[in-house]
């Protein structure tokens, strides 16, 4: 008799059901499928979902006053440096739906986010996942020793709102 040794991930309804982080307010960003974000099959491509988080990720920043042009003027970028995906449902071509993402917490110059994008009533979980992102000086290629201050407070901000 052998053993299954590989790891099995848990069925899609049971990670819906995981529970919450740290904290509890998403932003919320609206999508629409267009034909450039599809395969020829009219299914959308597994990495417009990344394009996605990314865009719904700096308005979020853009809501708490963090424009990402000026963190480039400060010196500063914000590679993603670890991505975790599950693609639960597909999306299709004309579909729309809601990105959805928060901070889940600040850990020196490392920023971890959490995403889910679901169908406009919320019924349906397409992608959820995780990411982290470091703050890096443009100029040195290294990694930064602290956030910008003008970053690190309106992080802090959101990080407030985010624990009500």
């Amino acid at each position: 008799m052998s053993q299954n040794l590989s790891p099995q991930l848990p069925p899609t309804g049971e990670i819906q059901n995981l529970p919450s982080l740290a904290f509890e307010n998403w932003f919320e960003y609206t999508i629409r499928a267009q034909p450039h974000h599809t395969d020829y099959s009219g299914v959308v491509w597994h990495g417009s979902y990344l394009i996605w988080m990314e865009e719904a990720r700096v308005e979020c920043l853009r809501s708490i006053g963090i424009e990402f042009a000026d963190l480039v003027a400060l010196g500063c970028d914000l590679p993603v440096v670890e991505l975790s995906i599950r693609y639960h449902r597909q999306i299709q071509l004309g579909m729309a739906a809601i990105v959805k993402t928060r901070m889940v917490d600040i850990s020196g110059v490392r920023i971890n986010w959490d995403y889910q994008i679901q169908s406009p009533d919320f019924q349906e979980l397409y992608v959820s996942a995780q990411v982290t992102l470091v703050a890096i000086d443009r100029e040195k290629g290294k990694i930064m020793r602290q956030l910008p201050p003008v970053m690190a407070e309106a992080l802090a901000r959101l990080a407030a709102m985010g624990e009500k």
